[in-house]
This record gives structure tokens, sequence and C-alpha cells, in this order.
């Protein structure tokens, strides 16, 4: 494929990385900063350039990887160059129909990816309405695959609900990485090793629960014996009511995703 990106950031970056390796694209960045068209040449091998090409065709895949402020700018200088290409839009919270609307174009996927795509283990969720080609879903499918998991959504809606779990939900992983560093240092550890014992564990129980077949609530029930110490610990989470927490925080994180595409999308 010819892909364009327009945007040249981390999350362009980690794509922009997956597909090297995959090989057998060609790749080309727009990008402002020309410190980071010189990286992504040196790491890649991508041309890039910091203005829009002249003219696309109808052949071409463009990648919006743009901040969502910048968006519906970018899209209105995009719109008379497009020509029929495929648009996989990355930015956070923009809804289709504003897409349509700026770009002139119903021939867009949309995508939620996430920031382990930097390491090759991302997690995107995919939507386009089902007037798509099987042909344009299966090259937005190979493009986010060179990062990680893809998942495609029944309803728009559903990258909200993503947002929510995978989109954002590194951040409740790192969190909780953070207090149990900071556990590890109370309890004693030097800085480097609390963060080694604590990042394997978090790697050691995620590959648990990969492979085994049972309810993560029973591997964790089976760590735990009757008036044990990780009860007591379970206990503590219990009472001070971290679960309910995590959870009514993921539904907040859903609602302002909702909100962000209803205020970003006006225009």
């Amino acid at each position: 494929m010819q892909i364009t990106f327009i945007g040249g950031g981390n999350m362009a970056g980690a794509i922009i990385g997956g597909l090297a390796r995959q090989g057998g694209h060609r790749i080309h960045v727009v990008e402002h900063q020309q410190d980071k068209l010189d990286q992504l040449a040196a790491d890649f091998g991508c041309s890039g350039g910091q203005t829009l090409p002249a003219s696309l065709s109808a052949n071409d895949v463009v990648v919006l990887a743009v901040k969502p402020q910048q968006l519906r700018e970018l899209c209105l200088e995009l719109a008379p160059r497009l020509n029929g290409a495929l648009v996989v839009s990355i930015a956070a919270g923009i809804r289709l129909d504003a897409l349509r609307r700026w770009l002139g174009s119903g021939r867009i996927v949309r995508v939620m990816p996430n920031t382990p795509a930097m390491v090759g283990k991302g997690v995107s969720g995919l939507y386009a309405d089902a007037a798509i080609a099987a042909a344009d879903r299966q090259a937005a499918e190979i493009i986010m695959r060179a990062a990680g998991l893809t998942v495609w959504l029944d309803d728009e809606t559903g990258i909200d609900d993503i947002t929510c779990v995978s989109g954002s939900g590194p951040a409740y992983v790192f969190y909780f990485i953070e207090s149990m560093i900071e556990a590890a240092l109370k309890a004693g550890f030097a800085e480097a090793q609390a963060r080694e014992l604590v990042l394997a564990t978090f790697d050691g129980a995620v590959e648990l629960a990969r492979q085994s077949p049972l309810p993560v609530a029973t591997l964790r029930q089976n760590v735990m014996s009757k008036g044990g110490t990780t009860e007591r610990a379970i206990a503590r989470f219990e009472a001070e009511g971290v679960k309910a927490a995590i959870i009514a925080g993921a539904m907040d994180c859903r609602e302002r995703s909702i909100e962000m595409g209803q205020q970003l999308s006006q225009e």
C-alpha cells in the first residue's frame, strides 16, 4: 500500500514501525517538525515532508494522526486533494458524520488505538459503516494489526466503549503499578529493585491469566488463604472500594469520550 500519515507523533511512529517490520508498504509522513521527519526516515526509511501532497489517488490510504483540535482545519485543507483515497482516522473523539462533512467523502474508518502500540502490543478498536468495502476494511486492519490486536466494533458508540477499557486502560494499569512500586519502596526495597519486582509480578500475573482457563476471580482466590496475608490486603481494597472506584472511573472515561465527541464534531 501507499500510506500517507498526517502527523508524525508517537502513535504514528508506533504504527509506522510495525508497518516497516511487515515490509512491502510505501510510507510517506506529513509533519511540521523536521526533527520528527528526520528521525522517522532514519528509523524506518519512510519519505516525508512538511506540506500535504498536491494530490492523492483512490489507491492511497491516508492516516489522520493529529490532535483532535487540529482535525477540522486539516480535513478542509485535505478534501480537494483526496480524490477518493481511503481515510483512517486515529484522532480521538471525532465522529464519522463530522469527518464526512469536512472531507466530502464517506470512505473512512475510525480507529481507537492505545499506547502499547509503541511496543507492538497495542489494542485497536475499528469502526466503519456498512457501505465501506471489504477491501477497505482489510487495508485498515492490516495497518493497525502492525501495532497489535485489532477488534472490529458493531456500532460507532463502540469507540466510546473501547476507549474506557483499552484506549485509556494502560493508564489504569500504570496507576496500579505506580502504587505497587510505592508500596515496595515503603517496605524497604531500593527503587530499581522495587520497579523490577513489580513489573515482573504484573508480567507473570498477566501471562498466567492468559494461559489459564480459570476466571481471573478464581486465580485471585487461589493466591489467598483464609486468615492469610493476601486476604488481609484484598479486604483493605474492598473496604476502600478500590474495585468500585476502578469501574466507576472507567464509566466516567466513557462519558467523557461521548462528551468530547459531541463537542469536537459540532462544526
